[in-house]
């Protein structure tokens, strides 16, 4: 058989596919869930973040006072900038330029634990939401459950089932 009767075989079988109507069945049940929503509303969600409040509160306030500090390190060198021998002054603005490092850094730092931190626990409640998808989508005989579209209608929303049902998780679990 040649490349030519090989293409011509080829494009009479797309040719015939392409006419034939493709039936989707017309009991397919399709849902969709706001991730999004989930992670901001859900009970364990808002856990999550009062938790990682707490947790952070400490490094949280010591960066606050560490950045007054060296705003009335600022107003103080300005106010005496005058007053100041060269020697003084260049040692005030060394300890001012010290801190500063000490403070970007510390945020830096902080930035990146809470971060690893909210993706541990989101990961979790994500975990959580998912259980509880397939628990509804198993129950209500969903086809198919998607998470991230681009466009949805409220119709086929269930979002607020799962907010619920994290909510009010089953006593069996």
């Amino acid at each position: 058989m040649s490349a030519r009767s090989i293409f011509i075989a080829l494009l009479s079988s797309l040719a015939l596919l392409t006419a034939a109507p493709v039936r989707a069945e017309s009991d397919v049940k399709i849902g969709f869930v706001d991730t999004e929503r989930i992670l901001r509303e859900a009970a364990p969600a808002v856990r999550a973040q009062k938790k990682l409040e707490k947790e952070f509160e400490k490094r949280s306030q010591e960066l606050e006072k560490l950045a007054k500090q060296l705003q009335g390190m600022q107003q103080n060198m300005e106010k005496n900038a005058v007053t100041l021998s060269d020697s003084d002054r260049r040692a005030k603005e060394r300890e001012f330029s010290e801190l500063t490092r000490d403070m970007q850094r510390r945020e830096r730092e902080y930035r990146e634990d809470l971060n690893q931190r909210r993706n541990e626990e989101l990961a979790g409640v994500l975990d959580k939401a998912n259980k509880a998808i397939k628990v509804i989508a198993e129950a209500e005989k969903y086809d198919i459950i998607f998470q991230e579209v681009v466009y949805r209608s409220q119709r086929i929303d269930i979002t607020e089932k799962v907010l619920k049902a994290l909510a009010d998780p089953p006593a069996s679990k």
